[in-house]
């Protein structure tokens, strides 16, 4: 009898691959390979994150992130996850900081724009992961449905129709955007 063992990737390798043309995620030191996600998925990440930028920026509250950025969550195994927009503060992340590998700080705020190929139980899990590893607001916009489901600790999540605005609680208070401008061309 034999028994294969798989090698474990580190967050270095990951950055190498990506280097090499590899995109993907790793959890628990497992590439889970990502395929692009269409025009649709990016013009929603764009619009929120123009909505997101207006309001952040002038005010220097934190840090912005889109896709491909990397959040370093676990070590030894290793899990990166790369988030659709990330918001960190600048309490816990100064707004001077810069580092070429991933953010080694979790953001207060997630969002994750569902693609096609998942599940409303895989993005579920996916809201639940970023917090338990202490993400204080995560916000996943379902393109197909043109809704958002807003997830809290300890709070069921509440769903949100297009006539319905988005809030940023208390992790970016006075952030207000109309959940059907995420869908506009």
């Amino acid at each position: 009898m034999t028994t294969t063992e798989t090698r474990l990737l580190t967050a270095g390798d990951l950055l190498r691959l990506y280097s090499e043309g590899v995109r993907g995620e790793l959890i628990r030191g497992v590439l889970c390979e990502t395929m692009s996600t269409g025009e649709l998925h990016g013009k929603i990440v764009t619009n929120l994150v123009g909505e997101l930028w207006t309001f952040v920026k002038p005010q220097r509250l934190g840090t912005l992130l889109a896709s491909d950025s990397g959040v370093w969550l676990e070590r030894d195994p290793d899990t990166v996850r790369e988030p659709d927009i990330a918001f960190t503060s600048a309490e816990r992340l100064p707004l001077d900081a810069w580092n070429t590998g991933y953010s080694e700080v979790v953001p207060d705020l997630v969002v994750e724009v569902a693609s096609p190929s998942d599940s409303r139980r895989e993005i579920n899990d996916k809201a639940q992961m970023w917090l338990r590893f202490g993400t204080r607001l995560v916000w996943v916009v379902h393109p197909d449905t043109r809704t958002v489901d807003v997830y809290r600790a300890d709070d069921p999540a509440v769903r949100l129709t297009e006539d319905e605005s988005l809030d940023g609680l208390d992790v970016l208070p006075g952030f207000a955007c109309e959940v059907g401008a995420l869908f506009e061309a």
